[in-house]
């Protein structure tokens, strides 16, 4: 295979690659957030600068993707956490769960999205709304929210999906330095609400040393929304760099 045929290849294996080289779309991306308040200091040993910690909340999400082009349905689970970057509000995106690699290894290497490995559902059971995420064999999160008990305002909906993201994509080197690192932002902009409900909630956090989602504990639920979207992910762009001026 010539250089030029080799650059056309952007994902390894070489000849298989691991995910399909296009933009996916996500049609009835089923979401639960349930918001809960959080312990600051805790926050605090999680959140990287310059990222900057208002009000100690954090969003629980499960995602049940209906369809996506490209991977598939998939389940995803994880925290976000509630920011500031140069005044403007956003979210950091903590850990995300899933149980689709491709969908893994796309996110982790395209953008910056802290994905690993895991299992989440989305189901509704005796008129709960229940998500769960397990890793390997034990039970790591159980939220439940009373299924479609109020209409969410459509806007207020959209605001929630659409607000801006950061991640921290690091790329190590081959001899024990960082090639790059960098906290990138992203927003979605491409989005349909098709339903959006509102409703009483609860949630649980088990520990797991490897799922460490406990380590934000819950102290209060604040809100909880179950939420029906068609929508595009944008590409990321860096808005700091951390090795810049820092000699490799």
């Amino acid at each position: 295979m010539r250089i030029e045929d080799v650059r056309q290849h952007p994902t390894t294996p070489l000849t298989s690659p691991a995910y399909a080289p296009t933009v996916p779309r996500f049609t009835d991306r089923e979401y639960l957030n349930v918001v809960y308040r959080t312990d600051p200091d805790a926050l605090r040993a999680v959140v990287p600068e310059p990222l900057q910690i208002g009000e100690p909340l954090v969003r629980f999400e499960v995602m049940k993707m209906g369809d996506v082009s490209g991977f598939g349905p998939y389940t995803e689970a994880g925290q976000a956490i509630q920011v500031l970057f140069e005044g403007e509000r956003g979210e950091y995106l903590h850990a995300m769960y899933l149980d689709n690699f491709p969908a893994t290894a796309s996110g982790r290497e395209v953008s910056a999205y802290p994905k690993v490995l895991g299992s989440p559902r989305l189901y509704v059971d005796h008129g709960a709304l229940v998500g769960t995420l397990d890793h390997g064999t034990l039970r790591v999160a159980t939220a439940t929210m009373g299924y479609k008990h109020r209409a969410l305002d459509m806007d207020t909906a959209r605001d929630q999906i659409t607000v801006p993201t950061f991640m921290l994509k690091s790329v190590p080197g081959y001899h024990r330095h960082m090639r790059v690192q960098e906290l990138v932002r992203t927003q979605i902009t491409d989005v349909v609400v098709k339903k959006a409900y509102t409703g009483p909630a609860r949630l649980q956090l088990f520990a797991h040393v490897l799922a460490p989602l406990a380590d934000l504990p819950v102290r209060e639920v604040v809100s909880a929304s179950h939420i029906l979207t068609d929508l595009t992910l944008a590409p990321v762009e860096p808005v700091f760099d951390y090795l810049k001026g820092y000699a490799q």
